[in-house]
């Protein structure tokens, strides 16, 4: 196992790290919306999306693949309402590549975040 770090995403808020390399795949931790110096990104569901998949591309790149490699994201979701803008965003960032997706609306996330997402890569 390798752990996976980098300073161009946001530091883990808690006891874990932002993603692990196993047997040449790469599972993130959840990213929320926070930039990499730990500022939550404030707004609407567009730009916590936006940030969010920036720091997944920044710990991706950290683990030597990228978007394009993912084979499964979990998104979560403060509020299902949501999911048509956040789905826009998703499409734009994974473009043609389609992985595999499940989507869910949650009670509360980290730091009132409106979303959360994870992903499964090979590397």
């Amino acid at each position: 196992m390798k752990e996976v770090s980098t300073t161009k995403a946001p530091a883990a808020i808690g006891p874990y790290v932002q993603g692990m390399i196993v047997n040449n795949m790469f599972y993130s931790s959840g990213q929320i919306p926070l930039t990499a110096e730990g500022v939550m990104v404030e707004g609407d569901i567009v730009a916590q999306t936006q940030q969010v998949f920036e720091n997944l591309k920044a710990v991706l790149a950290e683990a030597g693949t990228s978007l394009d490699r993912v084979v499964k994201t979990t998104v979560f979701m403060a509020d299902m309402n949501d999911f048509a803008e956040m789905n826009v965003i998703y499409a734009n960032y994974f473009g043609e590549h389609k992985p595999a997706r499940s989507a869910v609306e949650v009670a509360r996330l980290p730091k009132d975040a409106r979303i959360e997402i994870e992903v499964i890569a090979l590397v």
